[in-house]
């Protein structure tokens, strides 16, 4: 029987339809805001420093959340930095090191004081916040963790674990910190808890 006028008619689409859908619009969205930045003179990522942007004010009058980049945790004060790191050391010492790090080598280098290596920090963090974003199926689908593997995790592992790394004159029996940079450890580690 055909469709009434007005009656919604009943559409069969796969499930994974609505994910590819919900990824399409992100990319939309991201692709327009470059867009808009590019043509009004600004970097792409950049947020817009006009003043409806910087009122959070979107043209239809409605309020929307200003845009915040991720933190990069080497530019963060106490206590934004101790709480960062706490939640850092958390992931990579139950679902990094477990997951995806097996007996260091002169080729696969790790160190377990990995937290007096900044520059360790810093990639650390970086995979950890992507890894945030692309395991949540409401932001990216089911391929997220896919991306993650192949876009984050092995080059972070390649560069962390090779012998130029941060962690180049770590062995097995001995931990190099000669290069770490004062105040930089976290006092999660001088036994401060939460």
């Amino acid at each position: 029987m055909p469709d009434e006028p007005g009656e919604t008619p009943r559409l069969d689409v796969p499930a994974g339809m609505f994910e590819d859908i919900e990824d399409l619009k992100a990319q939309l969205a991201a692709l327009t805001a470059e867009v808009q930045a590019l043509t009004e003179g600004g970097e792409p990522g950049e947020a817009p420093d006009d003043a409806a942007a910087a009122g959070g004010e979107s043209d239809d009058g409605t309020d929307e959340d200003e845009w915040q980049y991720p933190p990069f945790i080497l530019l963060l004060d106490p206590p934004q930095y101790d709480d960062e790191m706490r939640a850092l050391i958390e992931w990579v010492e139950c679902v990094l090191v477990p997951g995806y790090l097996a007996e260091p080598s002169a080729d696969a280098r790790w160190c377990p004081e990995w937290f007096e290596h900044p520059v360790a920090i810093a990639r650390l963090h970086a995979l950890w916040l992507a890894w945030q974003e692309l395991t949540d199926p409401a932001s990216c689908g089911y391929t997220g963790p896919s991306v993650w593997h192949r876009d984050h995790l092995d080059p972070a592992l390649r560069e962390l674990r090779s012998s130029h790394g941060p962690f180049a004159g770590c062995t097995k029996n001995e931990h190099q910190i000669d290069h770490r940079l004062p105040g930089i450890v976290p006092s999660a580690w001088r036994g401060a808890g939460p």
